[in-house]
């Protein structure tokens, strides 16, 4: 249920539930306030079951969240210990501390990102007293759907604020006011001040948001990325010949509709696909991503730039390509079909579901062992080549589909390309 700007705090109260949160009321000192994310998100009726929880309190927040930690029996870390701030982990809640800057609540509220983000409920006791403290009229930009930095100064104390309005932006499906907007224009260059990691984990919020492809296009045309290789990126999205850049404009709810991906498997491709339409491995390495992350997002941009001279169809591939491809895209299959022709992909993910397909899951059907005992190979490249090749004669139909039949077929073809081959045999 929204609750609408101007209503009862009692009503907010009750949406919010403190009741259901794992730290008591009554545990935290007098003056503590909710604010940022629950707020908000309590007041345009979106609130998640378990919110993260935003208080500021009067005092060592620190000192504080460690009592806490020790009496409810919590994870505690702390963020930063210069300004006093640390975060509650218990019962799969976050809940973040933070002593109160500036000579009151009304100064720190000033000193935020966005508006929407500086609205706080003050919590006494366990029942609502009060009002809603909203110095820098958020509630009329919630109104508004609108999305606006309180002021350039705010963006600048800490410059990841540029990147997040993006994000917000996308998640709130807000405006960006176009003053806030010039600002994070001017200052693009500034994100790159921020430690790699705390981008990364903007920008994988941002690609996982339904709105996330026309935010990454903004992110990209504000220059943010820049630093990272977004030059080149921005000169892709621009550019109208065929490139990764181009489709980034297509990845949405519709293309994953159009090829039939679960709402599990959407979750996961979509993101993936955005991010390597606007980043390249590299760059991911620069922003300390995972191998894994590196790599699944290098592989696909690979790919991806490999069937454009097939009008985008990965069966259009020479075998030992298309054989590459699925080992490749084991795991990321559903991140491809989002940019490749609809009806390769539909039956390509029907396929891909199937986890004993010969193509698709690609495996040999007889294993190096069995083949080292029955033709006295010994283990080297001459073996490694012959398991590629029934791999292959199996991947396309030439060998028997399932891994655990009949040997018979597979050894008889080993024989054949052993003999038939220029590379000596073993023994």
């Amino acid at each position: 249920m929204a609750c609408e700007p101007g209503a009862l705090v009692g009503e907010l109260w009750r949406i919010l539930a403190p009741e259901s949160w794992p730290v008591p009321l009554e545990t935290l000192p007098q003056g503590t306030v909710l604010v940022g994310g629950a707020v908000r998100d309590a007041l345009l009726g979106r609130l998640l079951p378990r919110p993260d929880l935003d208080l500021v309190v009067q005092g060592d927040a620190v000192e504080l969240a460690r009592n806490l930690a020790r009496r409810l029996g919590a994870a505690v870390v702390v963020l930063d210990q210069e300004r006093s701030i640390a975060r509650l982990v218990l019962q799969g809640w976050t809940i973040d501390l933070a002593r109160c800057l500036g000579a009151n609540l009304h100064d720190d509220l000033l000193r935020r990102d966005y508006s929407a983000n500086a609205i706080a409920l003050p919590l006494q006791g366990v029942e609502p007293t009060g009002a809603l403290l909203d110095p820098s009229g958020g509630m009329k930009d919630l109104a508004a759907g609108r999305l606006r930095a309180i002021s350039e100064a705010n963006l600048l104390d800490d410059p990841l604020r540029l990147l997040r309005g993006m994000r917000l932006a996308c998640e709130l499906d807000f405006e960006l006011e176009p003053i806030s907007l010039g600002w994070i224009r001017r200052h693009h260059a500034r994100l790159r001040d921020v430690a790699g990691e705390r981008v990364l984990a903007e920008l994988e919020r941002l690609a996982a948001a339904p709105q996330g492809a026309a935010g990454l296009e903004l992110t990209v045309a504000c220059g943010l990325l820049e630093s990272w290789g977004g030059a080149s990126a921005r000169g892709e999205l621009m550019d109208s010949s065929p490139g990764i850049g181009t489709a980034l404009a297509d990845l949405d709810l519709a293309a994953a509709a159009s090829r039939g991906l679960s709402p599990e498997e959407t979750a996961r491709a979509l993101p993936l696909a955005r991010l390597a339409a606007v980043l390249d491995g590299e760059a991911l390495e620069q922003l300390r991503a995972s191998r894994k992350r590196q790599q699944s997002v290098q592989r696909l941009r690979h790919w991806w730039e490999r069937i454009q001279g097939t009008q985008g169809d990965p069966g259009a591939l020479p075998e030992p390509e298309q054989l590459r491809l699925h080992r490749q895209l084991e795991a990321d299959l559903p991140a491809l079909a989002l940019l490749v022709d609809p009806a390769w992909a539909r039956q390509a993910l029907v396929r891909w579901r199937n986890q004993r397909d010969p193509l698709f899951h690609p495996r040999p059907p007889i294993d190096g062992a069995t083949l080292q005992a029955w033709l006295q190979l010994k283990p080297g490249r001459e073996l490694g080549q012959l398991l590629e090749h029934l791999t292959r004669e199996r991947a396309f139909g030439r060998l028997p589909a399932q891994v655990d039949g009949d040997d018979g077929e597979s050894l008889t073809e080993a024989r054949r390309w052993l003999s038939e081959g220029d590379v000596p045999r073993h023994g």
